[in-house]
């Protein structure tokens, strides 16, 4: 089976998408637990809790990646496991660690995956 793979201004768009409903819920729990409670801690547990959901349970589509009709999957064509998606999610944080370069490398990438892609060996592909 073959896949269209999603564009990186797809991904970006649903990753903003995704990172405003997580900065409301976050501040929500953060107004009602106190934000120095909920802290880095409870932010990441937050993100991983997030995308663990919506890639195992929702046909790996984010509410942000459903917008923009992607989703995630495993480079065999497979859902993501619950250890595909939290290898996944602390990928960004890779990704993330030195001036954004792992998301960034998914413009120059043949298969347009960001370095936590390639860490969790993932494709986003069109839905």
């Amino acid at each position: 089976m073959s896949y269209e793979l999603a564009g990186f201004g797809d991904r970006f768009i649903a990753i903003i998408i995704d990172g405003i409903i997580l900065a409301i819920v976050a501040g929500i729990l953060g107004g009602i637990l106190g934000s120095f409670i909920l802290g880095n801690t409870g932010s990441f547990i937050i993100g991983i809790a997030y995308n663990w959901y919506f890639w195992t349970r929702k046909n790996g589509q984010t509410p942000g990646k459903s917008v923009m009709n992607i989703r995630v999957i495993k480079t065999d064509g497979a859902p993501l496991s619950d250890a595909d998606a939290v290898i996944r999610y602390v990928g960004y944080y890779v990704s993330g660690f030195i001036l954004m370069l792992g998301f960034i490398w998914a413009l120059f990438d043949s298969n347009t995956q960001g370095w936590h892609d390639k860490i969790a060996s993932t494709y986003v592909v069109k839905d």
